[in-house]
């Protein structure tokens, strides 16, 4: 008999090449979590993550599933702790549970939020410097969130992804967009029920080029309308990416 577990992670991304598994290399976050899985249970257990995270990019709260054969493992207790002990330092296991049979961490999901940290300062702080996007300028916060006013909403934000060849739907649902001042740090926070290819990035480096003067709020309405990944603006840098949480019904 199989139990699905649920497991809550966090990881520091520096080092990987995201979460995916890839042939071309080992140093994934999935790849990690499975080799240490197979160890285990002595047969190949594929593990989903709710968000498949860019290399560099960083999560507080990647939900991720994996079914095992419950003789190999008697709780899910027993799997965080087997888990935890294998993982290299930057990953961890924060929560696990039985789950029902049939949930799938991505499928299932139908909310994200997503947060990116910039630092206005001439110069990152030393302890955060992997975990903040170093802009090194002041920035008109009033006109970024005017122009994330455009962005709230369903839209197609086709204009907002990288994958060019994308065949299916780019549609989606932006919840809220957030942008706080915390010292001399900028952090924007999106809530929606799911992301494009580089989509959080492309709507950061764009609100960048409007709080750095660049564009002007309205042209939001426009860069959406053109459905295309040039009419929008620069692809932020991964390090001030962090998958904060994921929601389910």
């Amino acid at each position: 008999m199989k139990q699905n577990i649920k497991l809550v992670l966090e990881y520091d991304g520096s080092r990987y090449d995201g979460w995916q598994k890839q042939g071309n290399t080992d140093n994934t976050i999935q790849g990690k979590l499975e080799a240490i899985l197979f160890k285990w249970a002595g047969e190949e257990i594929e593990i989903h993550g709710s968000g498949r995270t860019d290399a560099g990019v960083h999560a507080r709260g990647q939900v991720a599933n994996f079914h095992v054969d419950s003789k190999v493992c008697r709780s899910a207790k027993e799997a965080k702790d087997y888990l935890n002990r294998y993982l290299p330092e930057d990953i961890r296991v924060l929560h696990a549970e039985v789950a029902a049979e049939r949930f799938h961490s991505r499928l299932l999901a139908t909310r994200k939020t997503y947060a990116y940290f910039v630092e206005t300062a001439d110069k990152k702080n030393v302890f955060e410097r992997k975990y903040v996007y170093g802009l090194g300028e002041k920035l008109d916060v009033a006109a970024m969130r005017a122009a994330a006013e455009y962005l709230t909403g369903e839209h197609d934000f086709k204009s907002f992804c990288s994958n060019k060849k994308m065949k299916k739907s780019t549609v989606r649902r932006l919840d809220s967009i957030e942008i706080e001042e915390r010292g001399s740090q900028v952090v924007f926070s999106y809530t929606g029920n799911g992301f494009l290819y580089n989509m959080v990035r492309i709507l950061t480096g764009t609100l960048l080029e409007v709080g750095l003067g660049k564009r002007r709020p309205e042209e939001m309405g426009t860069i959406l309308t053109a459905l295309n990944r040039e009419a929008a603006g620069m692809t932020a840098p991964p390090e001030g990416l962090f998958l904060m949480n994921v929601e389910y019904d």
